[in-house]
């Protein structure tokens, strides 16, 4: 598969608009930090190696609905070299305006580091 690079993600017709959101490690009650715009360019739902087993993915989704987690693209609108550029990392929360539905929140629960470049797990909010 081929590597896809930041530009096919933020041109790609299917990607969404987002808004990244990182807590403060120091201060738990503090709020979220905006990071800034990105563009989300889902994949399709998460689909776990072939080879765990009923253990490995009970672990994996510890009790959340498989349904709610997802495997997709995420690149910073803001130009690498600049001050504003951010990388998406486990623990982000992303706001995802989704036509004229609404936002919808993810939380980046895993990167996965592949040969096509970074890709991430994100669940679904399933809360109103």
């Amino acid at each position: 598969m081929p590597t896809i690079d930041r530009n096919a993600v933020l041109n790609h017709d299917s990607a969404f608009n987002c808004t990244l959101y990182r807590l403060d490690e120091d201060n738990p009650d503090a709020e979220e930090r905006d990071l800034g715009d990105a563009k989300v360019l889902f994949e399709g739902r998460f689909e776990p190696p072939a080879d765990w087993d009923a253990a490995e993915l009970e672990e994996y989704y510890d009790g959340s609905d498989p349904e709610l987690f997802f495997s997709a693209r995420i690149e910073c609108e803001a130009e690498p070299s600049s001050d504003d550029h951010f990388e998406a990392a486990p623990g982000d929360f992303v706001a995802v305006v989704q036509n004229r539905s609404g936002v919808t929140m993810y939380f980046v629960y895993e990167q996965i580091d592949g040969d096509d470049g970074p890709e991430y797990v994100l669940i679904r909010d399933d809360e109103d």
